[in-house]
């Protein structure tokens, strides 16, 4: 089984969660478990990708559903790092624009 890392750093106007694997049905609940804690309100939640080589459909659901949360909160959720595949599944499935995306 590959392997998966969820972690989390705390800044004064962000919090940044670096995942590394692949972000899919298996994995996704490790990251509600660490998302599920945070206190987001009027504050930036980074989710640095560069690790994840591999999203599907519940990664997705996942990205939506914490974009949608920050926002409840009057935070941001920003999305960093996307490799190759993950970002092709914003593009075909037409969620690309919804989402705050840096280098």
């Amino acid at each position: 089984m590959p392997s998966f890392d969820v972690h989390v750093s705390n800044y004064v106007e962000r919090t940044v969660i670096t995942v590394v694997g692949e972000l899919d049905f298996d994995t996704c609940p490790q990251v509600t478990l660490v998302t599920d804690t945070l206190i987001i309100r009027n504050r930036t939640l980074c989710l640095n990708l560069a690790g994840v080589p591999f999203l599907d459909a519940s990664g997705l659901g996942l990205l939506q559903g914490l974009d949608r949360h920050a926002g409840e909160q009057g935070g941001l959720l920003e999305l960093s790092g996307l490799q190759t595949q993950p970002r092709r599944v914003l593009e075909l499935t037409g969620t690309r624009p919804q989402f705050q995306m840096t280098a």
